[in-house]
């Protein structure tokens, strides 16, 4: 095959992802799901669970192996800045003082339950679902990790759309979900590390490199930031050369934390972080960024991890539906049970703990990337990916109308731009 012919392979493929995605993102803001649910779904549709099966030849045709390695090409780089984003978004305002206390408290009611019942479901399938010659205790911290995260961008839209961002609920629990996608990044970045060691000792080079990185970064280059974004904010806007700077710090970074043994969406992460609290900066690099990210690069993603997806053990009388039930039960109760109890106890009604119980539950994109992560360093089976695909749709899924019924329309719009009022009791804040 010659480049031009191979070139028209990857444009097909980049097409249908388009359609396909977009379309079924479409079908899922119909039925009130978020645009992130109907992405996800349209990725294992065009994999091996629907395409595959009812058109193997044109799934071939499609997606051959050449074009699949441009694809994880793609959805790296698209991943890296998609972190890049997420940390350049987060409010370090809310993280300060009594509220990151509380919400430091949420993430741990999230972290901690789902963690433990996680690993435990883990422990309890090691010998069918873990990788051959994975220890146990890794395959527990993978399972418990994954299961752990909450998807902070996506909780962010939802609270931004139903206009109680800035109430003191949806700031508590938007820092919360941010210190829970940080814990399992860093987590994440010790597995792997420990992985492709072979034991925690020689993994201590891989988790000092991280560590320096990140401490050198949120010090020395939140400064450098800083100057650049009192420049920018002097112009008024973000010229093209101090773009493409920033672009190459975040490839850059991405490509020294892939070096070191750590995936290169710890870099964009991090880098996110360390930029400037600037409106004008945030509103540059979510204008110029979001758009090529959200639309292209992102579902090439949700295609590439469908692709990744079989669904041929979840057939009748099947051996993953035991699994399945298990983890997706220990997923949902961790979350919920944990994080709405604490609201509860800060003296927050119960509609509103079942609410942040719910929208915590949401992992959406964030555990298909650490899912994907796991299975490029061979952490994964395709059994267990398939498992945690489903949970995070169906999860996610569930979150919107957990939060519906916790707080109807009428409910919401109430309580938009004023703080809710909590219940008296020995915890009230």
């Amino acid at each position: 095959m010659n480049q031009i012919e191979f070139a028209l392979r990857v444009f097909a493929a980049l097409a249908v992802v388009l359609v396909a995605t977009t379309v079924c993102g479409r079908l899922a803001m119909l039925v009130r799901q978020p645009r992130v649910v109907g992405e996800m779904v349209a990725g294992v549709l065009l994999g091996p669970s629907l395409l595959g099966a009812v058109a193997p030849g044109a799934q071939a045709q499609l997606f051959p192996t050449d074009v699949k390695g441009v694809l994880y090409v793609l959805s790296t780089i698209g991943l890296t800045f998609y972190m890049f984003l997420v940390g350049s978004s987060l409010d370090h305002g809310l993280a300060r003082g009594r509220n990151m206390r509380r919400a430091s408290t949420l993430a741990v009611s999230g972290i901690v339950p789902t963690f433990l019942l996680g690993a435990g479901a883990a422990a309890l399938f090691f010998g069918s679902l873990a990788v051959e010659g994975a220890s146990r205790w890794e395959f527990m911290l993978f399972v418990g990790g994954a299961l752990s995260i909450t998807a902070f961008p996506m909780l962010a839209r939802i609270l931004q759309e139903r206009g109680i961002a800035n109430t003191p609920i949806g700031g508590l629990t938007l820092v919360a979900a941010a210190i829970d996608d940080a814990v399992a990044w860093v987590l994440l970045a010790i597995i792997i590390a420990v992985g492709a060691a072979g034991s925690p000792v020689d993994a201590l080079d891989t988790v000092a490199g991280a560590a320096l990185f990140a401490l050198v970064m949120l010090t020395v280059g939140r400064h450098l930031f800083r100057k650049l974004g009192e420049r920018v904010e002097r112009q008024g806007r973000m010229s093209r050369d101090t773009m493409a700077l920033v672009l190459l710090v975040v490839l850059a970074a991405g490509w020294f934390t892939d070096y070191i043994g750590v995936f290169s969406v710890f870099g964009g992460f991090i880098t996110g972080l360390a930029m400037p609290q600037s409106q004008v900066v945030r509103q540059e690099l979510q204008t110029r960024l979001t758009d090529l990210n959200s639309i292209l690069l992102l579902p090439v993603f949700f295609a590439f991890s469908g692709l990744n997806t079989e669904v041929s053990g979840f057939g009748a009388g099947g051996a993953l539906w035991v699994p399945l039930v298990v983890i997706m039960a220990v997923a949902f109760a961790g979350k919920y049970l944990g994080c709405a109890a604490v609201v509860r106890a800060q003296g927050f009604p119960w509609r509103y703990a079942s609410a942040v119980g719910g929208l915590m539950n949401a992992r959406g994109l964030m555990i298909l990337v650490f899912i994907n992560i796991g299975l490029a360093h061979g952490l994964v089976t395709p059994e267990l990916f398939a498992i945690l695909v489903a949970v995070a749709i169906v999860t996610t899924a569930a979150a919107m109308p957990i939060y519906r019924a916790s707080l109807p329309d009428d409910a919401d719009r109430a309580d938009t731009g004023a703080a809710p009022t909590p219940v008296t009791t020995s915890n009230a804040p």
